[in-house]
């Protein structure tokens, strides 16, 4: 077995171990807005679910080179912003707005998703997600390391969930209607495999 002390590894290094082996990631693609009014859209593997009781959900958005991105910068600005489950229907459209646009141009505008005004939060989500969560922003951490901070964590209360009628059933989702996409490492995404379940001991 190889032993690697990350303190002696590039950050690249240590972000080709770490992707590489959480997996798979699921992906939230968040929409927030700009000073000046721009929707912004992006897509974040560092993503997953906090807390149920209060309903928190996480997202570390990754500066460059110390620079905050435009999802951050506007959500610690506003403190508002919309979750979005990407599944194997809009992945596609959602990958698309992955590129590096200036903070006055919609990543939305490049694609066909469609934007839907929501009910808590003044910042519209997309009516092609399945799955949509209305965030406030409760907690922000900047997190750094040799006085240079690399991302932003952001933990957001969910004022309001949307789902798919198609997929809700008997109270729950249906992994296999909902379709998620998860991140694997590179250029890889994944699906959902087989199930399986296994009961917790008593």
């Amino acid at each position: 077995m190889f032993s690697f002390n990350p303190e002696n590894n590039t950050e690249r290094e240590n972000y080709k171990l770490l992707i590489g082996s959480v997996v798979p990631r699921p992906i939230a693609f968040v929409t927030t807005v700009a000073e000046d009014g721009t929707v912004n859209g992006a897509p974040f593997s560092y993503f997953n679910v906090v807390s149920s009781n209060p309903p928190l959900l996480s997202i570390s958005v990754q500066r460059r080179n110390g620079i905050v991105k435009d999802t951050a910068r506007n959500i610690l600005k506003n403190k508002e912003y919309v979750i979005h489950i990407v599944d194997e229907y809009n992945v596609n459209e959602i990958n698309a707005t992955a590129a590096s646009l200036p903070p006055n141009e919609s990543e939305i505008q490049k694609t066909n998703l469609t934007l839907v005004e929501s009910e808590r939060v003044n910042v519209p989500g997309i009516r092609e997600s399945k799955v949509r969560f209305e965030c406030i922003l409760k907690h922000s951490l900047e997190l750094d390391e040799d006085n240079s901070v690399g991302s932003d964590l952001l933990i957001g209360k969910v004022v309001r969930f949307h789902i798919d009628k198609e997929i809700y059933q008997d109270g729950k989702i249906n992994p296999n209607l909902l379709g998620p996409i998860s991140r694997l490492a590179g250029s890889d995404y994944a699906k959902i495999g087989e199930l399986f379940s296994i009961e917790r001991p008593k």
